[in-house]
């Protein structure tokens, strides 16, 4: 399956953090995953105020929705990342952690990373889409 995503950093482009500018799909079944959040299984809020905490049910998550696609996160071809801060500091832990994690391998491909003003769910500071180029 990996040989049919390409991933490309163009010279002319600056240098990233990790990922690349672009991400190409040859021709195949995709799959959208909803914006995962740090909730339960019951929808109760995990790490109310814990910025890290939140991101590790977020991976949890992710992992769990993947896993029902049979897909590895490798085969993850966008990720937007959405942190509920204004400081650049705060996006930097949540990237931090997110790379470092078991779903690390989603963020080498094309990414986007946005400090927002509000989430959807109360307490909310932590949500991650993903795209996934799905395995034939």
């Amino acid at each position: 399956m990996t040989e049919k995503i390409t991933r490309i950093n163009p010279e002319q482009l600056h240098e990233t953090p990790g990922y690349h500018h672009i991400a190409v799909v040859a021709a195949g079944r995709t799959a959208y995953l909803a914006g995962q959040c740090p909730l339960d299984r019951n929808g109760d809020l995990v790490g109310a105020g814990a910025l890290e905490a939140q991101v590790d049910q977020v991976v949890a998550n992710a992992l769990t929705a993947l896993a029902a696609v049979n897909a590895p996160p490798h085969h993850v071809v966008r990720s937007v990342i959405y942190v509920r801060s204004d400081e650049r500091d705060d996006l930097g832990v949540v990237w931090s952690r997110l790379t470092e994690s078991a779903l690390g391998p989603a963020f080498t491909t094309a990414s986007t990373l946005l400090g927002v003003a509000q989430l959807g769910f109360s307490g909310q500071l932590v949500e991650v889409a993903l795209t996934v180029a799905l395995p034939d």
